[in-house]
């Protein structure tokens, strides 16, 4: 399954010791033969993956609040995979994903040059480096300390930590984003417009552990379309630790113009006004607490993944044009050749979940998740989801600009970050906890 590639990788993790922070000769590899964020600097032997140089600069004539540019416009299509041919490429791709090849014909993968473009901020790969040798997991994996701002695993030895690198990983200080979800169900689309605020307390300039008080971040939205959902809002309270401290959230209802809080948005309870096809945990691809699942780290792969998604992100293009009856349209999708972390979550024994299984494919240069394959309690596999990054120069950080969540069984789908025909991201808002309690949620409102 894995190839000859595939299981040298595994062995070698499988012999790496389980222990959490690693000592100042292993985090004295970052910056040298490791890049600083942990992954391998050197490109593959084959040449089809390059070295990483520091990552993509803005170019020429970019501006913050413009959509973010293609750097690399001028790179050809190098193949094209599709069912045809997916004996030749099939242990590059997740299983969802040649599910999703399989079932539909006309669809396909655009495979471009590789480009390792992820970046963050330096004052990043100095909190990495030191929590390379301070970061440790606690409360079975519930929680960590003695990190804070950067990634707190650089060099993983389980499942666990890598997850935790995805959860932590960089996405700026604070945001204000104009995006739009798709909920598409029988070939059909419905859009959901949503003003959103983030603020992220662990990634903050200056932070240290011991003034993190179990806090992730902050976030919340208000419906601005359609109109008979207009006004409806949510706010979200997400500490680290989620099993000692549960996630809060609020909600905004206009018919009553009251804020209720809701029991629960965790695991897999549904996210409002997705029509079902979303539950809490799959936003940004996996968040919250981890404790339902067993984690076991597979080792690396190199693999075909969505990256340097700038086509589908430029501006003025149609969301009909994006959302197609049963996928994102594949003309606009760029995928790459990639070394990824594979970890399988499965579920414990005496917890419920809609999904049993989950192979997670995290990227190396930046940790996060770029594809997850989802089971069902049958060993079946109904779902896929798949980020689609891009670098946002003005930060620098590397996420994603559309999420989806193909469901193979019935085929529907989910899509969230539309964002072609709205303002870009403003990274300078100014904002802090205060303005993210119930009572500031009803007062915007």
């Amino acid at each position: 399954m894995y190839g000859k590639i595939g299981i040298l990788l595994l062995a070698a993790c499988a012999a790496l010791p389980a222990q959490a922070k690693v000592d100042s000769t292993q985090a004295a590899r970052l910056g040298q033969d490791l890049t600083p964020l942990g992954a391998e600097r050197a490109g593959n032997a084959a040449g089809t993956i390059p070295p990483w140089t520091g990552g993509v600069a803005a170019p020429a004539g970019y501006e913050p609040g413009m959509h973010h540019p293609d750097p690399f416009a001028g790179d050809s299509v190098l193949y094209r995979v599709d069912r045809n041919n997916l004996g030749e490429y099939g242990d590059q791709l997740p299983e969802g994903m040649k599910a999703l090849l399989e079932r539909y014909p006309d669809y396909h993968l655009r495979v471009f040059p590789t480009r390792r473009s992820a970046a963050v901020p330096q004052r990043i790969y100095d909190a990495t480096r030191f929590n390379a040798v301070s970061a440790e997991l606690i409360a079975n994996g519930n929680g960590i300390q003695g990190a804070a701002a950067g990634i707190p695993f650089p060099i993983p030895q389980s499942g666990i930590e890598v997850i935790w690198n995805h959860i932590l990983h960089y996405k700026g200080d604070q945001s204000h984003m104009i995006n739009n979800q798709a909920v598409v169900i029988g070939g059909r689309a419905n859009y959901i417009k949503r003003d959103r605020h983030v603020y992220y307390v662990y990634n903050r300039e200056g932070m240290t552990y011991g003034d993190l008080d179990n806090t992730v971040l902050y976030y919340k939205y208000r419906v601005t379309a359609p109109a008979k959902l207009s006004g409806t809002a949510l706010v979200v309270q997400d500490p680290i630790d989620q099993v000692l401290t549960t996630r809060k959230a609020w909600r905004y209802s206009p018919d009553d113009r009251r804020v209720r809080r809701l029991p629960s948005l965790a695991y897999d309870s549904l996210q409002p006004d997705t029509s079902g096809l979303a539950t809490a945990d799959v936003v940004d691809s996996f968040n919250g607490a981890p404790d339902r699942y067993d984690w076991e780290l597979l080792g690396k792969r190199e693999m075909l993944m969505p990256y340097n998604s700038y086509a589908v992100h430029q501006k003025g293009i149609a969301y009909d044009t994006i959302v197609q009856p049963r996928t994102l349209n594949p003309d606009l999708l760029r995928y790459e050749l990639h070394r990824v972390w594979v970890v399988e979550a499965t579920l414990r024994k005496g917890f419920s979940h809609l999904y049993d299984k989950r192979r997670f494919y995290i990227d190396e240069d930046s940790w996060a998740i770029l594809a997850v394959d989802l089971y069902d309690e049958k060993g079946q596999l109904i779902g896929l989801q798949e980020s689609h990054p891009i670098s946002y120069y003005d930060v620098p950080m590397f996420n994603s600009t559309l999420e989806t969540l193909y469901h193979l069984k019935d085929g529907n789908y989910f899509v969230d970050g539309l964002d072609n025909n709205e303002p870009m991201y403003d990274f300078d808002v100014k904002l802090g906890p205060r303005d993210f309690s119930p009572q500031a949620l009803r007062r915007g409102n």
